[in-house]
């Protein structure tokens, strides 16, 4: 059993760290930033949608996993009664970034996937869907919104939890964008 302790971490520990850390991180660049924005341009919305609904679960629980584990192991090696300044605020950073990440895992993102199904049912009755990228027919959306009452509901809350969904993954981005900064700051080579 590994016990907190003030020597510095082992090899093994230091290599789960970044292990931890980039894999959040590659996930976060690559989800965010990348993915998305070729799959708007070359899918259709339902198939977009369908793909978003089976990669974010995942996407969502491996970075709770990974937030957890980076909390877990700089804590083992950071005893509170030791702790300076930055490594308090690092822990600190590493619990936000694993309880906005769980939220968004068992939460958000789960109902944003579980109201864009709901949402592609009725779109398919009225044969709209099979168009690419979210905004080429947005016309025939607007509409469809105006004229179906549980489709207006249903898209006000798309919008809502999506947009918090984005904030807790945002939020995610800048507490490992700091850590990594943390760890380039605490690396004495390279």
């Amino acid at each position: 059993m590994i016990m907190p302790t003030d020597r510095e971490p082992c090899v093994t520990a230091k290599l789960l760290h970044l292990v931890f850390l980039s894999t959040f991180w590659g996930m976060q660049i690559w989800v965010t930033f990348i993915s998305g924005f070729v799959m708007d341009n070359n899918l259709n919305r339902h198939t977009y949608g369908f793909v978003q609904s089976r990669l974010f679960p995942f996407y969502l629980h491996v970075g709770s996993a990974c937030a957890f584990f980076n909390l877990t192991i700089f804590a083992i090696y950071h005893p509170s009664d030791l702790l300076n300044e930055k490594e308090a605020f690092q822990i600190f950073i590493f619990f936000v970034c694993v309880t906005v990440a769980a939220v968004n895992a068992q939460w958000f993102g789960q109902l944003t996937s579980e109201i864009m199904a709901d949402m592609h049912v009725i779109e398919q009755a009225c044969g709209l869907g099979q168009d690419i990228g979210l905004s080429s027919n947005r016309e025939a959306y607007s509409k469809l919104c105006d004229n179906n009452p549980k489709y207006r509901r249903l898209s006000s809350r798309l919008w809502l939890y999506h947009l918090l969904s984005s904030l807790c993954n945002l939020c995610c981005i800048v507490c490992n964008g700091y850590s990594l900064y943390y760890l380039a700051e605490n690396l004495t080579t390279l």
